[in-house]
């Protein structure tokens, strides 16, 4: 997944906490890349400002730490998709129990996909 520069760039001064190197942000895990272009594609699209989220990411990190979250490092991108899911859900995007049903279809895709292989998702990832 590419990330257009100039908007990781913008993200990266406006959040503070992106984990970043000299190039701009960095990630961990494949899926930390793809969270974070989905919060700039939602920004983008004007669903949310980088101050909003910003006080949304720090607001899902203090209840994190609050419930005992180590604050690492680790958890940072864990946050940050817990906020944009919860942002979605806020702005009527999508409900949350539509985000759930997604995530499970997609951890059943997953499942059942020999690995390196595209994950697709099909009807029968969403019977329960």
């Amino acid at each position: 997944m590419s990330l257009d520069p100039q908007a990781a760039n913008a993200a990266t001064r406006a959040v503070p906490g992106i984990p970043r190197d000299a190039d701009g942000p960095v990630f961990r895990e494949p899926w930390e890349a793809q969270a974070f272009a989905m919060a700039l594609a939602l920004h983008a699209h004007g669903l949310f400002t980088w101050n909003e989220w910003a006080a949304s990411l720090a607001d899902e990190i203090r209840r994190a730490q609050a419930a005992g979250d180590p604050d690492c490092g680790e958890t940072y991108y864990r946050h940050w998709l817990a906020t944009l899911e919860k942002l979605v859900a806020a702005k009527g995007v999508a409900s949350s129990e539509t985000l759930h049903r997604y995530r499970d279809a997609w951890d059943h895709a997953a499942d059942r996909t020999p690995h390196g292989a595209p994950i697709v998702l099909q009807p029968d990832d969403f019977a329960s």
